[in-house]
């Protein structure tokens, strides 16, 4: 960043300094926490009856809702029931008795999900919940529902091993994804040396997240994804945005090169200021991969700072939670480098203030 002189990532105090709420201390246990996750979730019964739904729709916002985009991905090359995303108020029509809607608000108050799943309530669909509590939980509770209950402390964003690794679970309880228990220790063995590879005490001279911070730092990122890694693109995004505090994108392949490709000439003076990452793996789709080929060949044309962000590990599950991970200490990193305390959210807190200033009318 012009005119501005970079903080030094090697230098352990000053993570004591901005990093006040400790967002550094849920990274440091994100491994644990997807190991835990996974226990918690190979203990959690379903009724039989959910195994026979031809559909699935999952209510979230934000953080509560990236692990359902992550999962649909994984979905999506396994299963025969489709998966919807659903973040809104209200209820899609198609909802029925051969639907399970899960509603994901780890506080358990998220005002869009709690207006879907009251919505949800009047059909004959099968329901289940995450959430640590609030008034998800107790409706729940009330009406029989089936509720997995998160037991980590933390930000939404930073308890998306809570929020991803039990909806894997159980969608492989329900037959719609595989047995991933091999997938997750490759990528727990995965994740533990990366912790040691991105931790801040390991110097930016062989540290892969403080290096590529240390590029993106001042610059709005676009985050390009495909197939199994499009949910991931998303996820970086939105760290960046909660994390950082800086402007972040995301865009997919094949997609983007059916239009975003024609954008990289005006303005002019705005091509200095992005930087692109674009997310792979040698799992996605031949075509794709030359689509991603294609648009570097464009993108260093145009004079656009881009760089390849590799997928480590060999199953789409262990490639999915190691990007994940990077993107999270990248985001962290990327904050430190711009003087803020990571945790904060002063914005989404006051748009949850104007809103409720208006919940009686909306009743």
């Amino acid at each position: 960043m012009a005119g501005l002189t970079m903080v030094n990532l090697d230098n352990p105090l000053i993570y004591r300094q901005i990093d006040r709420a400790g967002m550094l201390n849920h990274l440091h246990e994100f491994s644990e926490q997807c190991q835990r996750a996974w226990q918690k979730v190979g203990k959690f019964e379903l009724p039989r009856e959910y195994s026979k739904v031809d559909k699935v729709i999952i209510l979230g916002m934000g953080g509560s809702a990236i692990g359902g985009d992550i999962v649909r991905r994984l979905a999506l090359a396994e299963s025969k029931v489709p998966v919807w995303m659903h973040r809104d108020y209200g209820l899609p029509p198609f909802v029925d008795d051969r639907t399970l809607v899960i509603a994901s608000s780890y506080s358990g108050n998220t005002e869009e999900t709690l207006s879907a799943f009251t919505e949800s309530l009047k059909t004959p669909a099968k329901k289940l919940v995450l959430t640590t509590g609030g008034r998800l939980k107790e409706l729940a509770e009330k009406e029989g529902i089936p509720a997995f209950v998160i037991d980590y402390k933390a930000p939404p964003r930073a308890a998306f091993p809570h929020n991803f690794i039990p909806l894997v679970g159980i969608f492989q309880t329900l037959g719609l994804l595989r047995d991933k228990s091999v997938n997750l220790g490759e990528a727990l063995k995965i994740l533990r040396k990366l912790s040691r590879d991105f931790s801040e005490i390991t110097p930016l001279v062989s540290n892969p997240a403080k290096q590529l911070a240390t590029k993106v730092w001042g610059h709005v990122a676009v985050i390009y994804g495909a197939g199994i890694l499009g949910g991931v693109a998303q996820r970086w995004k939105t760290q960046f945005n909660e994390n950082s505090k800086t402007w972040a994108f995301f865009e997919l392949f094949p997609e983007l090169n059916h239009n975003s490709v024609l954008g990289y000439k005006f303005p002019s003076e705005a091509k200095e200021g992005i930087f692109v990452l674009l997310l792979r793996s040698p799992l996605l789709h031949p075509r794709s991969l030359l689509h991603y080929e294609a648009t570097a060949k464009l993108l260093a044309k145009a004079g656009i700072s881009h760089d390849f962000v590799e997928a480590p590990g060999t199953s789409a599950l262990a490639q999915m939670l190691s990007l994940v991970f990077l993107g999270d200490y990248l985001s962290f990193y990327l904050a430190i480098l711009n003087s803020i305390d990571p945790t904060p959210m002063e914005h989404i807190d006051f748009v949850k203030r104007y809103l409720a200033q208006f919940a009686a009318a909306s009743d």
